[in-house]
């Protein structure tokens, strides 16, 4: 249910700001124009990372002695990207170091550091595994790595443990967040970390912070990884957060990583800006699609290799991939949102969703849980239920609403679970089909506890009214200068009041699922907003009807002209009379 709009922010002082839509935008947000250019000296040190020095030293030690090192990643882009930068590093430093990668699969073994691997990698050699983007609450497989022999060093950005929950005796542990860590910045992914980690393997390694010009390039290299992997992996674009991703991108288009150049061909990008948007809704979804339907290995494998033509054959896999991840993403959000609905998960009374499927497959419900939220608002887990010699287990993830901590919710519920993991907004957990009914009682009571009925409301947010004759492509570029765009810094949202609808809508795109909308302002202005997949919504658009519209402004890469897009619209001046009411498709879930 839509409410109404409101602004996002609370503005400084009495809000009255003006000057320009970007002077007004800073001013709502509290923020200083000073801020608006990031800079490489934002990144902190990275030997404020706690276990960091052991860590590197260990490392360090091992590739110049020839013992077989595995970084041991996630499925995710975050995991990929991780893995990618720390491998490239260790065998840039060391050529001839015996350096491997190891993924698990996503539905065979699930997330994070398991036993059975660890001993088995110990068995094939391994004397150093080094987890990525993982790890931090594996206790059980962190006292099986110590039994095989294997010195373990944990790298990870997941909430730690909670008090008296113990740590993994590993034989170092690198976490932004652990207790006591003096590091300034709490908000890296499992990238940032492992590129912070790859800094520091570089300078202790020349005895210097001043690295030789060929392994300083290759730190600009893997700042575009690190940059995939934190937009990827929607954490807060801000701090040191908002360098890695603003400097990163610009890397990608001139990157000397053979992979990462064929990934952005195959998804038809190059000669494009590579933007926040275009790693949320392109790169990301292609990388992901692999670790969800296949084995991410081959990602892994594509920002490893330095032959073109392997890296062009993964590159087009993943696509071919990632369109049948799209259409079982549809099929099983279909399904969870008839099922939700029956079972009254989707009303004031009930304000989360619990649901298992035998149908559904685990490396796509992640997603869809992400689409549940933005449908329904309010948080979502979505499992599959799997019989094996075990007996049947409900494996799968779940997402969240801002202000609800998702982990602490499921943790709450822990005796019910098998294991589970993440942060605040993301997770992923296993429990036995037996325990499922309890667990979806005491998850929907404790969402019931900790959510009231208002949270539960999707409010369209803006940033300040402007007038259509604002839009200009200058100005709108100005606004730009606030990128990248993303968790804790949204894009810009404006309210248009009061604008016509020039001639008809039309649809358009291969589908004919997107609009086209001419609309007029009150000065003459006319520029055409953009819809997409609102061809449902044509006959919302009549000619002449006078409309308040909620949109993002953009300028066209192919035209070049300004071309918001539109976010919702309703009736002018008519609070009320919600006419297109936000939906994933118009919000910034990947499709």
């Amino acid at each position: 249910m839509v409410r109404g709009w409101k602004m996002a922010w609370n503005p400084r002082g009495d809000g009255s700001a003006r000057g320009d839509l970007l002077e007004r935008v800073l001013a709502v947000r509290g923020i200083s124009p000073h801020a608006l250019e990031p800079s490489l000296r934002q990144l902190h040190d990275p030997g404020l990372l706690p276990g960091i020095d052991r860590a590197a030293s260990r490392l360090l030690d091992a590739a110049k002695a020839g013992e077989r090192i595995v970084i041991y990643g996630d499925y995710d882009v975050d995991g990929i990207t991780a893995t990618a930068i720390l491998y490239r590093m260790l065998k840039a430093l060391e050529p001839g170091a015996d350096v491997g990668t190891y993924v698990p699969h996503r539905v065979d073994e699930g997330y994070g550091l398991n036993a059975a691997a660890l001993e088995s990698l110990a068995a094939e050699g391994a004397r150093v595994v080094m987890s990525v983007d993982c790890g931090i609450t594996a206790v059980e497989p962190a006292r099986a790595a110590r039994k095989a022999g294997l010195d373990l060093i944990i790298t990870d950005h997941h909430n730690p443990p909670r008090a008296g929950d113990g740590i993994p005796d590993a034989y170092a542990i690198v976490h932004p967040r652990m207790p006591g860590s003096a590091y300034p910045f709490g908000g890296l992914c499992g990238a940032g970390v492992a590129y912070k980690i790859a800094w520091r393997l570089a300078t202790m390694h020349e005895g210097s912070e001043r690295v030789a010009p060929e392994i300083r390039v290759l730190l600009l290299d893997l700042l575009a990884l690190a940059a995939l992997g934190t937009v990827a992996d929607v954490v807060p674009l801000v701090d040191e957060n908002r360098a890695i991703v603003r400097f990163g991108l610009s890397r990608c288009t001139t990157t000397e990583i053979t992979g990462l150049t064929a990934l952005i061909e195959a998804a038809k990008l190059t000669g494009n800006r590579i933007d926040a948007e275009k790693v949320g809704f392109r790169l990301g979804p292609m990388l992901n699609a692999v670790g969800r339907l296949g084995h991410a290995a081959e990602a892994v494998e594509l920002f490893i290799t330095e032959n073109r033509s392997r890296a062009d054959e993964i590159a087009g896999g993943l696509n071919r991939i990632n369109e049948r991840r799209k259409q079982k993403q549809r099929r099983i959000f279909e399904q969870a949102s008839a099922l939700a609905e029956a079972a009254g998960m989707t009303d004031e009374k009930k304000r989360a969703i619990v649901l298992a499927h035998e149908d559904w497959h685990t490396g796509v419900v992640g997603i869809v849980c992400s689409r549940l939220v933005e449908t329904y608002a309010r948080p979502a887990i979505l499992m599959q239920l799997r019989t094996g010699e075990h007996g049947t287990v409900c494996a799968g993830s779940g997402r969240s609403i801002d202000g609800f901590d998702l982990h602490g919710a499921v943790a709450s519920c822990a005796d019910c679970l098998t294991s589970f993991g993440g942060h605040d907004m993301a997770i992923g957990l296993r429990l036995d089909a037996d325990r499922l009914e309890e667990f979806t009682e005491r998850f929907l009571a404790t969402a019931g506890e900790r959510l009231g009925p208002d949270d539960l409301v999707r409010t369209a947010l803006f940033d300040c009214e402007a007038s259509l004759g604002e839009l200009t492509p200058s100005a709108v570029k100005r606004l730009e200068k606030m990128a990248p765009f993303g968790r804790s810094n949204p894009p810009v949202r404006l309210m248009l009041p009061s604008v016509q609808v020039d001639g008809r809508a039309a649809p358009f795109g291969k589908a004919g699922d997107h609009l086209g909308v001419r609309l007029r302002g009150g000065d003459g202005s006319v520029v055409r907003a953009i819809g997409w997949r609102w061809a449902e919504m044509l006959d919302k658009f009549r000619p002449g009807a006078m409309l308040d519209v909620l949109v993002e402004p953009a300028v066209s890469d192919y035209s070049g002209r300004v071309e918001p897009v539109l976010i919702d619209a309703r009736r002018a001046g008519k609070a009320a009379e919600v006419i297109v009411p936000p939906r994933p498709c118009a919000g910034r879930v990947p499709a």
